[in-house]
């Protein structure tokens, strides 16, 4: 985020829009090749046989998952038109009921029916495990979408800010979210030690929350990075704290199944957050669509109450 702020966004605000795209393409390719140069041990038999059923259960988890986001999806793409035909305030109001409802039905329902058809008996088992995935879900679907469609929001709420105008401005609100996520990224993980990963996690969710306010409220710039430096404090301790309370609610002999599995919580974010709240910020504007993922953040603290310490799941 740092860096991209004085590279990238100066190509694009430039209009040197192909050298910017081969400049990305270029970190894919060195980041790849130095992970190609980590030295491993490779096992010379497999630890235990190939369990096909597992596979198929993923395959199906995965087919699911995105069959709830694309219905979800469609859904509230059809009825944004109808309803931006309402008059008055009424019109963005029952906009914004909508996705929430769509995001919060595609969080919860997604993330229940994947997650008990992957682990069947053992999830209700561990309902703590589902919970916490239904928290990393909600939290990263605001954090991840923020940084997408923030162009789009600075546009609409700076006229004087169009097309490339808003690329300096949009990378450098990047660049202080990225900053703060540094800043906070190991005393994070020395609080969470301290006073417990579900209380970090909630002052996380409620400190995103009250940032994303500040975002769209600001009416300078200035005011709105004060917005991201809250939001990027918020999301540096998240990042701590919520792999460390997965990793303690978790099987340590299955670890690296349970917590791949949570991998969907990552991949899905953006598909809820982009499928269904992209046509709600094209209909409605960014500053809906803004607040929708606002209470994104705030649901991911109601979400803790369901998890609960390890001795009792």
């Amino acid at each position: 985020m740092i860096v991209v702020a004085f590279t990238i966004s100066k190509m694009v605000s430039a209009g040197n829009l192909w050298m910017a795209i081969l400049a990305m393409i270029a970190v894919f390719v060195v980041a790849t090749v130095l992970t190609m140069m980590v030295k491993e041990t490779p096992l010379k038999l497999p630890a235990k046989p190939m369990d096909w059923t597992s596979i198929l259960r993923l395959v199906l988890m995965t087919a699911l998952f995105t069959l709830v986001i694309f219905l979800i999806g469609t859904g509230v793409k059809k009825l944004v038109p109808y309803l931006l035909t309402l008059k008055g305030s009424m019109s963005l109001v029952l906009i914004g009921v909508v996705g929430v409802a769509g995001m919060l039905l595609a969080v919860g329902l997604g993330v229940i029916a994947s997650v008990r058809i992957s682990l069947g008996k053992e999830a209700g088992e561990r309902p703590s495990f589902t919970w916490w995935v239904i928290n990393r879900l909600a939290f990263l679907v605001g954090a991840n979408n923020l940084a997408s469609f923030v162009l789009y929001f600075i546009q609409e709420r700076f006229p004087d800010l169009q097309g490339s105008a808003a690329a300096q401005p949009a990378s450098l609100l990047m660049m202080v979210v990225g900053i703060a996520i540094l800043v906070i990224s190991i005393p994070s993980g020395w609080l969470t030690d301290k006073f417990g990963a579900k209380l970090v996690l909630l002052v996380s969710g409620l400190l995103a929350t009250v940032g994303t306010i500040v975002v769209i409220m600001s009416r300078t710039m200035p005011v709105m990075f004060a917005g991201g430096v809250l939001i990027g404090l918020a999301t540096g301790a998240f990042f701590s704290s919520n792999w460390a309370l997965g990793t303690s609610i978790v099987p340590k002999e299955e670890a690296g199944r349970w917590l791949g599995i949570s991998n969907l919580a990552g991949a899905g974010a953006g598909a809820v957050g982009a499928f269904i709240g992209g046509p709600i910020g094209d209909g409605a504007g960014y500053v809906l669509l803004m607040g929708l993922y606002g209470f994104l953040f705030l649901f991911s603290t109601l979400a803790l109450m369901k998890i609960q310490p390890v001795a009792s799941v």
